[in-house]
């Protein structure tokens, strides 16, 4: 068993990249081999948000604060709220956020595939983002 206390592992910035405005990360599960289990506790600021992206073996979120946006390619703008539960298909193209107004905190539960979560895209537009 190994346990992990909160607060024991440093928070993080994202790469800017991938990311719109102030983001902040939090890691709570790396999961040993042969396991690829990955969970994050993500806070997005007003209006901070992913780029579009990707998950080769899909993404759960569950919304734990807040007031946020969530988009399939291809679907309208969802407004996410506490105790939501979103999965996103493996290779679904998508993104998500905190809403204009609105911090937005939620738990990002991924698995690795060759040691990659996400296939990072193109920043989402301000025109994708207001819906």
């Amino acid at each position: 068993m190994i346990i992990h206390r909160a607060g024991s592992r440093p928070s993080s910035t994202p790469n800017p990249d991938y990311f719109t405005g102030t983001v902040r990360m939090d890691p709570l599960i790396t999961a040993p081999a042969p396991a690829r289990l990955n969970a994050l506790s993500v806070t997005f600021e007003p209006g901070a948000r992913t780029a579009w992206h990707t998950h080769p073996l899909g993404q759960t979120l569950i919304v734990t604060a807040g007031v946020g946006r969530a988009q399939r390619a291809g679907d309208p703008v969802q407004t996410i709220r506490p105790g939501d539960v979103i999965w996103f298909e493996p290779g679904e193209k998508h993104w998500h956020g905190a809403a204009p107004d609105c911090a937005m905190s939620h738990i990002a539960l991924q698995e690795t595939l060759d040691g990659s979560a996400a296939d990072w895209l193109e920043k989402v537009s301000d025109a994708d983002y207001g819906g």
